[in-house]
Formats: structure tokens, C-alpha cells, sequence
């Protein structure tokens, strides 16, 4: 079966393009659209780009796209579809593109598969005291063999989720397949699989807390300093969402008492000033926004885009369709 090929473009940083378009799905996406998939315009100025924007039916976004306001929709009053190849939308699209009835896309389901996925590794390995236990060999250059470890192990360990948004809903699915018992905090919620808790109980309870919640008003600086000092002795925190989730300096004091630890892979500011002392501390475990996906990572979120361009011309309802009133509960 045949279908019309819309008049579509890529607007993002070049740089991404191959990672996020390798040529198979460059080839799907070819197939559905008239487009040069290997070219990206870096701004809708640019002449190659303007000169086709009284046509544009489709625009496929990703990291470095412009913002799209009311002067590029205004050169481009075709446009009926913004499929973005990366997370949030919030950076580009702007309330006139919902305004105007263009259906807004976005991969941040397949972005949340690497995240989740780190999640579950890093709890994992937390349940286990893998890195207390490395930063102790490491100083220590020798263990008891066949010793057992107290205070170590995964069975029955509480898990306390904060925020049942894409990558929240996965790592409670991840967990599931586990020995862990979970416990969840989410306002906004309407149900859940799991049994859910206020937010100062979730976190006097559990061992192991992950975040999950989007960055909004309301959640900057969702746990403060008084909310840090709830976390049982030994608790684990692992922020793979948003730095603003948390006070850093706040809980910089509460790391240094040595009564809790930490995985960090987001920050604010990010990255860190080089003096911070999350760098230093052994009971945190810092890495630079990695979560996210990543290398050959990339080219699931161009597969989603390509899957939401077949569905958009065959007539098929889009799967990952954002609406305006969403926004700001959305990571």
C-alpha cells in the first residue's frame, strides 16, 4: 500500500544525526517522508531550511532545535506534526504549535528504557553495599573470604519510588521481577501496582529511595534539609531525574555525617563546580548524566520517531502523543 510522503525536515544539532538516524532507520524515515534524513538544520533560518518551510508538513526535532515560535509558524502554515527524537519538548515547543492543533510527539518513552535501566542496576547494587563495600577494599586492601556481610543483600529490601512518571512506571516493572518490597509517592498518581505512601513515610522507611518526579515549582527542592534528615540510617538516595529535585548543599551536610549515601548521575548546577564536595565524599557515587541514552542508545528514540511517522501518514492514531495540559506534571 502506497501513501503520499509529506514534506518533512530535521531540526537539531548535525552532530546527533547519525547516532540518532543510523542508515536503517534513516531509510525508514525516507520511505514515509520527503526528506533528506542525513541533513539537520541547526536554525530555521538557515536558507536550505527556509526554503522549505511554506511546505513543511512534518518537523523532526531532537536536541538543538530552535525555539518554535510564532514567527516560524508563521513561515510554515502547513505544518501539522512536531516529532521530537529526543525527551521533554519543553526547551522548543511552544504553547502557539498547541495553539495552532499540531500534534506535538515525543521518544521520551524509549529515552526512559536506559534510564530505568541504570536505576535498576545502581539499586541493585546498593541492596548489595556494593560501593561502601569497593570504597572499604579499597582502603582496607584485603577482606575475610567466606565472611558474610551484614546489612548487605536484596531480599526483602523496601524500595521507595518518588514519582510514577516513564522511567518511575519502569523501574517499579524492573523491580518487580525482584525480591524487593516497593513503596511509591505520587501525588498526581491515578493508580498504581504497588502500595503508595505519604512522602515523609516513604522516606523514614526505605532503604533505597529513587527519584522519579519531573522538575516543576512545586517539586524544586523536594527534599530539603528536613526531608533529608527523615532518611533512615543507611539509606541509600539515587537521583537519576532532575538536580533540582534536591538541596544540594543540604544534602552535601548529610552526607558527610556518614549516615546515609548517595548515587548522583544529575545535578544542579550541572556540571558541578569543581570544588563541590560530591566528587570527594566516598559514600557517594557521582556520574555525569548518563542515565539517559546514550551511544547506540540514540538510535531507539530515531526508531520511535519513525514509528510515529508510519503511523502519522498510514492514518494510524500516534502512540506518544504529548498535550499541553500534561506539560507541567511531565518530566
Amino acid at each position: 500500500m502506497t501513501h503520499r510522503r509529506p514534506k518533512a525536515l530535521l531540526a537539531m544539532r548535525q552532530v546527533y544525526v547519525p547516532r540518532l538516524f543510523p542508515a536503517a532507520v534513516r531509510d525508514r524515515i525516507e520511505r514515509h517522508a520527503d526528506v533528506d534524513a542525513a541533513f539537520a538544520a541547526e536554525s530555521l533560518d538557515d536558507p536550505r531550511a527556509a526554503a522549505l518551510l511554506p511546505e513543511l508538513e512534518v518537523l523532526i526535532t531532537g536536541w538543538g532545535c530552535p525555539p518554535l515560535d510564532d514567527a516560524f509558524l508563521r513561515a510554515a502554515p502547513r505544518l501539522r506534526a512536531v516529532l521530537h527524537a529526543a525527551g521533554s519538548v519543553k526547551a522548543h515547543v511552544t504553547k502557539a504549535v498547541w495553539d495552532r492543533d499540531i500534534a506535538v510527539t515525543s521518544a521520551a518513552q524509549a529515552n526512559a528504557v536506559p534510564v530505568a535501566e541504570y536505576t535498576l542496576g545502581t539499586i541493585l547494587l546498593a541492596g548489595k553495599g556494593a560501593f561502601r563495600l569497593r570504597e572499604r577494599y579499597r582502603a582496607d586492601r584485603t577482606f575475610t573470604v567466606a565472611g558474610v556481610v551484614p546489612d548487605s543483600g536484596n531480599y526483602g529490601r523496601r524500595v521507595g519510588i518518588v514519582g510514577a512518571s516513564r522511567v518511575g512506571r519502569q523501574v517499579i516493572s524492573h523491580l518487580s521481577r525482584h525480591d524487593f518490597e516497593i513503596r511509591l509517592y505520587d501525588p498526581y498518581a491515578t493508580a498504581a501496582s504497588v502500595r503508595r505512601l505519604g512522602l515523609e513515610e516513604l522516606l523514614a522507611t526505605s532503604d533505597i529511595v529513587s527519584l522519579h518526579a519531573p522538575a516543576t515549582p512545586e517539586t524544586h527542592h523536594l527534599l530539603d534539609r528536613d526531608r533529608l534528615a527523615l532518611l533512615a540510617d543507611g539509606a541509600v538516595l539515587i537521583n537519576t531525574a532532575q538536580g533540582s529535585l534536591i538541596d544540594t548543599e543540604a544534602l552535601i551536610d548529610e552526607l558527610r555525617t556518614g549516615r546515609i549515601s548517595a548515587v548522583i548521575d544529575v545535578t544542579t548546577p550541572e556540571p558541578l563546580p569543581a570544588h563541590s564536595a560530591l566528587f570527594e565524599l566516598p559514600n557517594v557515587f557521582l556520574t555525569p548524566h548518563i542515565a539517559g541514552s546514550q551511544g547506540n542508545e540514540l538510535a531507539r528514540m530515531g526508531a520511535a520517531v519513525a514509528d510515529e511517522l508510519e503511523r502519522l501518514v498510514t492514518g494510524v492514531p500516534l502512540l506518544h502523543r504529548i498535550r499541553y495540559q500534561d506539560l507541567d506534571t511531565a518530566a
